[in-house]
């Protein structure tokens, strides 16, 4: 009886003290050059489109390299209120605030719904085509920071 208890300890135990002796850690490798590059390359293709968006709405474009206050400028140009910026502060909520600015933005040039989840989840393609393409401003779709009518 004992050895079948050796054995089944043997065949049953061996291969986890094995695997709790690999080492899979990455700790102290710098990534390569080349991702490096690809990385600041992709940034600074959304700063530029983002940049071109804000200034295409009437802000000024450096406010989109600053971050919150990024956030204040995007709910202007799309007519939420400043507080807003306090629900992308929330977990999980952020997501959701976050693709109805993102849809919102879209309506303000005019784009549909569909740009706007574009937007959402591939701003590394749909915000170049929003600042670079011939989308015009139309004034914030949210209604909460429409301009009044000018009198004639």
């Amino acid at each position: 009886m004992n050895s079948l208890i050796e054995v089944t300890q043997t065949v049953l135990f061996t291969p986890a003290r094995l695997i709790a002796q690999a080492e899979y850690s990455t700790e102290g490798t710098a990534p390569s050059p080349v991702s490096m590059i690809f990385g600041l390359l992709i940034a600074l293709l959304l700063i530029v489109a983002m940049w071109k968006v804000f200034t295409k709405a009437g802000q000024p474009g450096w406010a989109s390299i600053i971050p919150i206050y990024n956030l204040y400028i995007w709910c202007k140009i799309v007519g939420r209120p400043w507080w807003w910026i306090l629900l992308m502060l929330i977990p999980f909520v952020n997501f959701i605030v976050c693709i109805i600015l993102c849809i919102d933005l879209a309506k303000s040039f005019g784009k549909g719904v569909g740009f706007g989840i574009g937007l959402a989840l591939l701003g590394i393609i749909f915000f170049p085509i929003l600042g670079f393409g011939s989308a015009q401003y139309q004034g914030p779709s949210a209604g909460g920071l429409t301009p009044a009518p000018q009198a004639a």
